[in-house]
């Protein structure tokens, strides 16, 4: 897409700090880090959500985000990692290309699991009722 932003870093367009290159995915530090070597990782191809994501980029994609997550333990020394995808913009996607969140972690950090993401209680809906509208 022309003017999507995570497109043109990945085509060498806007410069970056290059964590990884594969043929289908790109790696690059977040320049507003949660943690040293917070790293987003993008498919080369344009999707804006990972459901418009062609199954033959899913794993290129996920395949550079397991090669991120090794190179980080290497290098680092880094044992623990958050790993995301922010979807649509209720939840927090601010660039409208799928992108998955590396976020190195460490005992202490101050930070909390997804589970941290939504207050408890915000689910209403009996499990079963849920299991039948997504299994129909």
């Amino acid at each position: 897409m022309d003017d999507c932003l995570f497109c043109k870093i990945a085509a060498g367009e806007i410069p970056s700090m290059k964590v990884l290159e594969t043929d289908g995915a790109f790696a690059f530090l977040d320049i507003h880090p949660l943690s040293d070597g917070h790293t987003v990782v993008v498919p080369k191809a344009h999707s804006s959500d990972i459901t418009g994501l062609p199954d033959s980029d899913l794993l290129p994609l996920f395949s550079a985000v397991r090669e991120v997550v090794a190179r980080l333990r290497l290098k680092l020394g880094v044992e623990h990692f958050t790993i995301g995808i922010n979807h649509g913009t209720a939840a927090g996607q601010l660039v409208e290309h799928v992108h998955v969140h590396v976020i190195p972690r460490s005992t202490g950090d101050g930070g909390s699991s997804l589970h941290g993401v939504l207050p408890k209680g915000t689910a209403r809906e009996p499990l079963e009722n849920i299991l039948k509208r997504i299994t129909l």
